[in-house]
């Protein structure tokens, strides 16, 4: 494993006894998540963005990276958390999101809060082909990402991730959403999901059918209309920060310190 970039370290802020486990998406980094937790830190809550195995080092650690390994990362935030915190809510951007999900429907979370997730592999065209992926792996490490998705342009240049996605580990990405799909109809905590109407990424579908599936009664659907697929730190921002600071004031048993 490469060492861990500036801007791909974990973060660990705030200080309160309900706990916020933030997890970044796919080929993305910590910093990704960084805004919301320090919106979330001063509204009087403890924060931690964790580090997925294999992410925010060098792509090629991705090659041998595994879902299991992914799911371990959030359970290890999870049970730092808990030694601190009376009380956890997951939130997850993109594949973070499919993890936070797939999370709560195995640990005692209060909340989760899903950005921009998909429901099963978002890239169509390539969805025949996934059993060939480890296959074809072998000869294609890598391919290309297409445009990026942004309403705001001017944020990208304090984004990081990975230039590529790793063919190899988008057959384990699969394997995860299977996992989720199949845990959906069993979560039964509070949901809240904000997904973009113009998400080239993740298409507005792939919101609807979690939310159909969610086994939850409390659960919400926040669209937004001027967003790219990095909700939490596009041009309506402010607006997934105040709605995640109200879903977490109003489903939490303990008053923050804010």
């Amino acid at each position: 494993m490469n060492i861990v970039q500036t801007d791909g370290r974990p973060f660990f802020i705030g200080n309160g006894e309900t706990g916020c486990l933030l997890v970044h998406g796919f080929t993305g980094a910590p910093k990704e998540m960084r805004l919301l937790g320090e919106h979330l830190a001063e509204d009087g809550y403890t924060v931690l963005g964790t580090r997925l195995f294999g992410h925010a080092t060098d792509q090629t650690d991705l090659i041998r990276a595994r879902w299991g390994d992914w799911l371990l990362s959030v359970e290890d935030g999870y049970h730092i958390l808990s030694g601190t915190c009376t009380q956890i809510f997951i939130l997850g951007l993109s594949m973070g999101g499919i993890l936070a999900l797939l999370i709560s429907s195995n640990f005692p979370v209060s909340g989760v809060i899903a950005y921009s997730t998909p429901y099963e592999f978002p890239v169509a065209r390539i969805r025949p082909f996934i059993p060939l992926i480890p296959l074809i792996s072998k000869f294609r490490p890598f391919f290309s990402k297409g445009e990026p998705d942004w309403n705001d342009p001017s944020q990208t240049h304090d984004h990081f991730e990975y230039t590529d996605y790793p063919v190899r580990a988008a057959y384990e990405l699969n394997v995860l959403l299977k996992k989720m799909r199949r845990a959906l109809p069993k979560i039964n905590v509070p949901v809240l999901q904000v997904h973009s109407k113009v998400d080239k990424s993740v298409p507005p579908y792939h919101a609807e059918r979690i939310f159909e599936k969610l086994g939850s009664r409390d659960k919400r659907l926040l669209w937004l209309e001027n967003s790219g697929h990095v909700v939490i730190e596009d041009s309506q921002r402010s607006m997934v920060f105040e709605a995640t600071s109200d879903f977490i004031q109003s489903r939490s048993s303990v008053v923050s310190k804010s």
